[in-house]
């Protein structure tokens, strides 16, 4: 988790850079980060530090998509702040499957086995999740391309799955 979300780190802070540039200075930092983080949590074991690093990362992802829908390409609102809905709706459900577990157990043993895999709140973390950082991916590389002067265009597979094809903006 920490490994991929510097990667998109990476890759939203230089989005709007020429093609075939790279930004040592900020790859250091994010492999830096990515190797304390792992020793760390190798020593000391304990998942709230984990937990914490993470959210850090994604707040930084959060603070610079706003920055992008608000100040460079609003029009991208829908698609950034959908991403972001959908991630922080599994983060909930996520915490209050780690708050309420008990409960929740108890509760599912007196209810419908339908009902028992809708309160499978983790799995819906892994499903929501999931869905949103492929949205944020989306996200990514629509704001890429139209900076590299393409015009992106979101098609949807199967009606339902969201996709971008890629065309090069045409020379007059």
């Amino acid at each position: 988790m920490i490994y991929s979300c510097c990667i998109f780190v990476y890759c939203m802070f230089e989005c709007f850079k020429m093609k075939n540039s790279v930004n040592y200075h900020l790859l250091f930092i994010l492999v830096l980060f990515s190797l304390i983080v792992t020793t760390v949590y190798l020593k000391v074991k304990e998942p709230i530090f984990h937990q914490v690093m993470y959210g850090m990362l994604v707040f930084t992802l959060v603070l610079r998509s706003i920055y992008i829908v608000t100040w460079v390409y609003p029009w991208l609102r829908g698609l950034g702040y959908t991403s972001l809905g959908i991630f922080l709706l599994g983060f909930l459900l996520w915490n209050i499957d780690n708050i309420f577990c008990d409960s929740l157990r108890n509760f599912r043993k007196k209810m419908p086995p339908i009902i028992g895999v809708a309160t499978q709140f983790h799995a819906w973390w892994h499903i929501l999740t999931g869905l949103g950082s492929y949205l944020h991916i989306l996200f990514s590389l629509y704001t890429r391309t139209l900076y590299l002067r393409y015009r992106p265009k979101v098609k949807f597979l199967f009606g339902i799955w969201p996709v971008i094809l890629f065309e090069p903006l045409r020379k007059h």
